[in-house]
């Protein structure tokens, strides 16, 4: 069967149990359990024929909602939000690791660039970072303290602003999505370039191994979650520019819930970066071993919980 004909056979059927799904606790068990056998059956039909289709990946998305909803405890009402972040969230990932791949590679090689320009031009990280943060960051490493902006402010107005700031940078980073991807990809260019560039100006003064041994305590978390927000924008995009088998109204709004709740996954992990920035990272003299144990420990935590967890919950082809 041609795959435009199998998608219009049932397309009616799973959007009907889609809808279904969204008031599943009224829903009689031998029902969704009827309904979810026809979705498996469908997915596995669309594996062997459409392997690298787009209707497989979403036959593989609905058959984990089915899945949750048949088997999750009836008292989950009050582990909600456990479940959400263990278990719905994980298996959102699962499905849009080519997307946080994208923007991954988008940031860091813009961040490249940023950093050989700045090793090629001395004056080139004014042009991004302004006179006014280079004049004092080489104050600064006069006095042997290279990132002593860290502690220059009251660490919890600090807290408070990097926090708010770095969340709303985020947010902006997915609902730019929302005029195709190429804003998105602005975004997460620019943000990009402000951290290369500022590493090849720290290297210049032959202090990249202090400074980064202190940025990159609250970085991991903060870079990382940004370049997720950017995954999110890029769902977004995508779901305008390419609806595939759905209209466009409902590719946009399957990418826009996706990408909100990817986006609004960032937001513990925003928090504790400012935190890290502000309570920690102002001891900028710290012994390079407990900076990098942070930095070991923040790194094994988000690679796990946004690219090895969610590998449990793709279901197998």
């Amino acid at each position: 069967m041609r795959e435009a004909a199998f998608v219009k056979k049932n397309k009616e059927r799973w959007i009907e149990f889609e809808n279904m799904l969204k008031h599943s606790d009224s829903l009689q068990p031998d029902e969704m359990a009827e309904c979810y056998l026809q979705v498996i059956n469908d997915l596995s039909f669309a594996q062997t024929y459409y392997n690298k289709s787009q209707i497989t990946q979403y036959l593989n998305n609905l058959a984990q909602k089915a899945h949750f909803s048949i088997y999750k405890n009836k008292k989950e009402k009050s582990n909600r939000i456990i479940t959400f972040w263990t278990k719905e969230l994980p298996a959102l990932f699962a499905n849009y690791q080519k997307e946080l791949l994208a923007s991954f590679i988008i940031f860091f090689l813009s961040g490249a660039i940023g950093y050989f320009s700045s090793y090629q031009d001395i004056n080139f990280p004014r042009l991004i970072l302004g006179n006014g943060y280079v004049d004092m960051t080489i104050e600064n490493i006069k006095k042997g303290d290279p990132m002593a902006v860290y502690h220059q402010q009251n660490a919890v107005i600090m807290f408070i602003s990097i926090a708010w700031n770095n969340i709303s940078v985020g947010f902006r980073c997915f609902i730019l999505g929302i005029l195709t991807p190429i804003f998105t990809i602005y975004m997460l260019f620019y943000n990009g370039i402000m951290l290369g560039s500022l590493d090849g100006f720290l290297v210049q003064y032959d202090v990249g191994l202090r400074a980064n041994s202190i940025i990159w305590i609250h970085g991991v978390f903060e870079i990382f979650v940004i370049i997720v927000c950017g995954a999110a924008g890029i769902i977004l995009g995508k779901s305008l520019l390419f609806p595939k088998t759905f209209t466009r109204l409902q590719s946009v709004r399957r990418g826009f819930w996706d990408g909100t709740k990817i986006c609004f996954s960032t937001v513990p992990f925003f928090i504790v970066a400012a935190f890290l920035e502000s309570f920690i990272t102002r001891h900028s003299q710290m012994p390079l071993a407990l900076a990098w144990t942070f930095i070991g420990v923040t790194f094994c935590v988000i690679i796990f919980y946004y690219i090895i967890f969610p590998k449990k919950f793709k279901i197998k082809r």
